[in-house]
């Protein structure tokens, strides 16, 4: 259930170059959040920015009542964010969309991310990992600078390799050759992924080539987050072979990589 919740910060730190980890004392969003669901954030008490900034929720922990927000300083909103003390309650509007699935039969699965796009793969490694799935992690940035999250991913067991731009980290290229190679490695029974959108496309088409299921969040911009506003419409496949246009703040902002039209 949408709700609007008011939650104090724990902590809100920078993890690496513009990037910063927001942890929330937020019972509801941590009792309620599912990976790959998101929030509004209101970044100010005033009304400088107005529009909330959409989130996806990076870590849920249930047991302590937290979530937190892995977000990347962009502009005069997040900048806002990363300078909000310990202590402050900020409002939030969540848990919003719909998140990532799974089911028994999927065994063997891989999580692809690209910068800041790795931020909703935490919480979902955590839970695949909780169900007993081997889970492979495959992250891509563009410097070993600006990696996040891979320390993460190996303390809850996942087997992780990395891909650099400028190759200062691991491999040399884009994720997606990691991805490539795994399929040829591994059988896999779901590709997760969400990141920039050439990624995104490029995961989409390895996973049709080989006939693998693939769930994608898309990143887009959002005004309102709950579906009024139509402001983040995505061009989608109907079954009789036409095409419709999605919400993805309420529709998504997880899809499957195969009804999603891509438009060069």
């Amino acid at each position: 259930m949408i709700k609007s919740v008011k939650a104090e910060i724990v902590e809100n730190k920078p993890i690496a170059p513009e990037f910063f980890r927001m942890t929330l004392k937020a019972e509801t969003l941590a009792s309620e959040g599912l990976p790959g669901q998101f929030v509004m954030v209101k970044v100010s008490p005033n009304l400088e920015p107005f529009l909330r900034r959409p989130i996806s929720l990076h870590q849920i922990n249930r047991e302590e009542a937290t979530v937190s927000l892995l977000y990347q300083v962009v502009g005069k909103g997040t900048r806002l964010m990363s300078e909000t003390q310990k202590g402050k309650v900020i409002e939030l509007l969540g848990p919003l969309g719909k998140g990532f699935t799974w089911s028994d039969s999927d065994r063997v699965v891989a999580l692809v991310g690209g910068g800041c796009g790795t931020a909703p793969l935490v919480a979902l490694a955590h839970s695949l990992l909780e169900d007993k799935k081997e889970v492979h992690v495959l992250l891509g940035a563009q410097t070993k600078e600006k990696l996040v999250c891979e320390e993460d991913f190996i303390s809850m067991g996942a087997k992780v390799k990395v891909a650099t731009d400028d190759g200062s980290y691991g491999h040399h290229g884009f994720v997606t050759d990691l991805l490539k190679n795994l399929i040829h490695d591994v059988a896999l029974d779901m590709v997760y992924s969400c990141g920039p959108l050439p990624m995104t496309k490029e995961v989409v088409k390895l996973t049709q080539e080989a006939s693998i299921p693939c769930q994608i969040s898309l990143e887009e911009r959002m005004g309102c987050g709950i579906g009024a506003c139509i402001g983040c419409v995505c061009k989608v496949r109907t079954k009789d072979g036409a095409f419709t246009y999605k919400k993805v703040c309420k529709d998504g902002p997880v899809f499957k990589g195969e009804e999603v039209m891509f438009d060069d």
